[in-house]
């Protein structure tokens, strides 16, 4: 079942078109990572799934329910943690996760105190005296302390230390492993890889790529680094060889998932002392839809749409 199902999803801005026929589908117990640029559209979904913007075509489902028309009745069934939380300078951390709590219909007492712990979190000092880190977790204890389906998560360890953001990794598997779903929007792509089942990369408002990493990576080439005993000839006629270069006595290139064997045929032909290769990383494979120019739109894009509507 599709937790969140999304066609051919429009909106614009003025001139500008924020979302251009977009594509997404969420399955009930995965982790989704949801990649891609300021402008590129990301904020703008996540908008409309939380019932906040109305879509101008296409179609958008969440828990099989329309995110605008019943947006109240959804948001005690999924918990949302932005890149950027605001709270009620008056009240504790402990006040605000107890309120945050009561809109989504409670939280677990046990698991609340749990991931204070967990965290670090001091819930008796006011929101006003807290860094940004800590208003992030006080977002994240109020999501995770929550009994919901659906987990709505956009930059949300942005400000954590690298202990806290490790915190974190735990919770949304902990989340997995007992049928919850997230979809998470994350910059820092090691996240995504470590935590995510698929991913959807998005450009102009569009999907480019969506799929499980190991299906994302058939589409890009294998990096080699190979030493032999003689030196390699004949590399630049192999079909699927690509960036051919020496360095420090080894040849470093890309070959194409379909040629590899080809390849490993060839080299063992010049007597292989050490040889290493290593499927393309999620940065390049996120590096491959923004390149010089795509950040150059992305950029323009940011800079055209209201940062409130990104």
């Amino acid at each position: 079942m599709a937790v969140i199902a999304i066609d051919k999803l429009v909106k614009t801005f003025g001139a500008v078109r924020a979302l251009d026929e977009l594509d997404l589908r969420v399955e009930a117990g995965e982790v989704h990572g949801f990649l891609g640029p300021n402008g590129a559209g990301k904020s703008t979904t996540i908008r409309i799934l939380l019932g906040l913007l109305r879509r101008d075509a296409g179609e958008a489902r969440v828990l099989d329910a329309d995110p605008w028309r019943d947006a109240v009745r959804l948001h005690r069934r999924l918990a949302y943690v932005p890149g950027d939380v605001s709270l009620w300078p008056n009240l504790t951390g402990g006040e605000a996760i107890d309120l945050l709590g009561k809109l989504r219909g409670g939280l677990d007492r046990h698991r609340r105190d749990e991931l204070l712990e967990r965290f670090d979190l001091d819930p008796t000092r006011t929101c006003r005296t807290y860094s940004k880190g800590n208003r992030q977790k006080v977002a994240i204890v109020a999501a995770f302390a929550s009994d919901v389906e659906l987990y709505v998560l956009d930059e949300p360890t942005s400000g954590l230390d690298p202990l806290m953001e490790s915190v974190f990794q735990d919770q949304v598997r902990r989340i997995r492993s007992v049928g919850g779903t997230v979809l998470l929007s994350s910059h820092v792509l090691a996240e995504v890889e470590a935590l995510c089942d698929r991913v959807s990369i998005i450009r102009e408002g569009r999907t480019v790529e969506s799929g499980t990493l190991t299906e994302l990576r058939h589409l890009t080439r294998t990096a080699v680094t190979v030493e032999t005993a003689r030196p390699l000839t004949g590399l630049a006629e192999l079909p699927g060889v690509h960036s051919v270069r020496e360095a420090d006595g080894r040849t470093h290139l890309e070959v194409e998932p379909a040629h590899l064997d080809e390849l490993l045929g060839h080299l063992v032909r010049f007597g292989v002392r050490a040889l290493s290769s290593a499927p393309p990383t999620l940065e390049q494979l996120f590096l491959r839809h923004y390149g010089a120019e795509g950040s150059r739109v992305a950029e323009q894009r940011a800079t055209e749409t209201p940062a409130a509507l990104r």
